[in-house]
């Protein structure tokens, strides 16, 4: 069974099987190694942080005698759900596909070994009925520091690569919140003027992820505020975001959410 936590201290262990669904976060303490991601090798040494979704996709781990690292991994979906869809999370996400290893300060490395300690110790406590929002805020503590690294980074390194524009102005679409009523990717082609084909393999190349997998990100915190909302019935959320029909409404949320949408509103109820 996938776990959805995980802490360690084993830098081998950082893309071993089972944490492909994960996002990785990876500080090195002591010493220097290496790895390769997007077929580029990395070099990291004392208070480089190595942030990958999907682990699975690092090889070639090399390591110093010396080298020592603290790790934290989570659900990538999870962690997604937490941030609104229009976060810095969503450019954060394509820069760090291109270069995921951000160097911190001894103060910024010092707070996110705290981070992830207060998570190590936290993550046998299954039977705390809220236990996923317990872990959830947790884990959102982590990621606004680590934001205030990555942001402090890309604020001082200039850029010249081009070929992120095309994801950066379906960024822009999709946060107008066209994705309400829009999910199919040969509409954000078309207003793009660009092929289906072409946007698909652009997206994906530039950040790692698919377009469906944006507008998703995308339509979700809208879905949830609907439902949210009492005075709505399923059918008119169903009409107001332009699903073909209430089953395949239905069979959304249980995708996105895990629940249908009638089981997500119960579960807001108090208990």
């Amino acid at each position: 069974m996938e776990t959805d936590f995980l802490y360690s201290t084993e830098f081998y262990g950082m893309n071993a099987a089972g944490l492909g669904h994960t996002c990785m976060h990876l500080l090195c303490t002591e010493g220097e190694g290496s790895f390769v991601f997007n077929e580029r090798c990395y070099h990291i040494m004392k208070n480089d942080l190595v942030v990958i979704p999907y682990p699975d996709r690092v090889s070639n781990l090399a390591a110093h005698s010396d080298m020592q690292v603290e790790w934290f991994a989570a659900d990538y979906k999870f962690l997604q759900n937490l941030l609104p869809s229009n976060n810095y999370s969503i450019g954060g996400s394509i820069s760090l596909n291109r270069d995921p290893v951000i160097k911190l300060t001894d103060r910024q490395a010092r707070h996110l070994l705290e981070d992830f300690h207060r998570l190590r110790e936290r993550i046998g406590e299954r039977h705390l009925l809220f236990y996923h929002e317990l872990m959830g805020s947790l884990c959102l503590t982590m990621i606004y520091d680590i934001f205030e690294a990555h942001a402090r980074r890309e604020a001082t390194e200039p850029h010249s690569d081009r070929t992120a524009y095309i994801v950066k102005q379906l960024m822009a679409l999709l946060a107008t919140g066209i994705c309400r009523t829009e999910r199919s990717v040969r509409y954000y082609a078309g207003r793009l003027n660009v092929s289906p084909k072409y946007l698909s393999a652009t997206v994906k190349r530039v950040t790692g992820h698919s377009v469906t997998a944006y507008i998703d990100r995308h339509t979700i915190p809208l879905l949830k505020e609907y439902l949210d909302n009492e005075r709505l019935s399923l059918t008119q959320i169903a009409d107001l975001m332009n699903f073909a029909s209430l089953s395949y409404f239905s069979r959304y949320c249980v995708k996105h959410l895990g629940k249908s949408p009638s089981e997500y509103r119960r579960s807001l109820q108090p208990r």
